[in-house]
């Protein structure tokens, strides 16, 4: 099935898109830091044999737009999923967000519950605090953005490729570009200074404990990005979860195990 490749402007921004739209319920596949809608890559196709899919490259990353004036924080993040429903004209879908868009599938289901059917968090960021205070005003250092350059350059995408994935052999020359093309745009340094300041912290137990979206939590057991803890603190604390964990799977189970993953979204969604 052929995807829709079209940019469009969600909140004076421009963002990639890609979409199925037909006569089924709808999917949106939010990716995570320093990634894109590439992370989902080999789940799409699966997905969209029973969903309308769509994916988005976030303001900062993949192809979308590295904003200088976009509010980079996980309610305007929230804010833009919502608004792509709106595109879409769709009332209701099911969000599913893998790592820091686990984190933005929370904000958008705490923000209007009533636009989303179910929550699907695969590997999802948790708990993590807002930037030290020292680190958001060095943010607004002139040359801030030169440093977040620099210690770009120094990271090797294969090296954090094989941080993300348990079994190595299934890193591809493909995975190598696509995941490395978005950080040499001049002005992604820019974002993620960005993001740095504007950030909230994650939800926290409080927060987390009044969504009751039923949600769905799918782990790797190798996970050295966010750990299996994680995943276990937080099927506790939101009050209809469930958690599925693979064996010799980490952080990218997206790309390890897609038809695992497509096998229980279908029985999640269908319950």
């Amino acid at each position: 099935m052929e995807y829709k490749k079209d940019f469009i402007k969600l909140l004076d921004t421009t963002i990639y898109c890609e979409s199925v739209i037909h006569n089924k319920p709808t999917i949106v596949l939010i990716h995570g830091f320093v990634a894109s809608s590439y992370t989902f890559n080999r789940l799409k196709p699966l997905l969209a044999q029973n969903y309308s899919v769509i994916t988005l490259d976030l303001p900062g990353f993949g192809k979308s737009e590295k904003s200088t004036t976009f509010t980079y924080s996980f309610k305007n993040y929230a804010s833009l999923v919502l608004q792509c429903l709106d595109y879409f004209q769709i009332k209701e879908a099911h969000i599913a967000g893998h790592s820091m868009g686990g984190q933005i599938a929370l904000y958008t289901a705490k923000m209007d519950p009533s636009r989303v059917k179910k929550l699907i968090l695969i590997g999802s960021s948790g708990y993590l605090p807002r930037a030290k205070s020292y680190l958001i005003y060095s943010s607004y250092l002139p040359f801030s953005h030169v440093i977040a350059r620099r210690k770009i350059n120094s990271q090797s995408v294969v090296r954090n490729l094989k941080n993300v994935f348990y079994n190595h052999s299934l890193i591809t020359a493909d995975q190598i570009e696509e995941y490395g093309r978005p950080l040499q745009d001049k002005n992604f340094p820019k974002s993620l200074i960005r993001l740095l300041r504007h950030r909230e912290g994650d939800l926290c137990t409080e927060q987390l404990k009044k969504i009751q979206t039923p949600t769905l939590l799918l782990w790797g057991k190798e996970d050295r990005v966010v750990p299996l803890t994680i995943g276990k603190k937080l099927t506790q604390d939101l009050p209809n979860a469930k958690l599925i964990v693979y064996e010799k799977a980490g952080h990218l189970i997206t790309e390890e195990k897609p038809q695992q993953l497509y096998e229980q979204i279908i029985s999640f969604t269908e319950e």
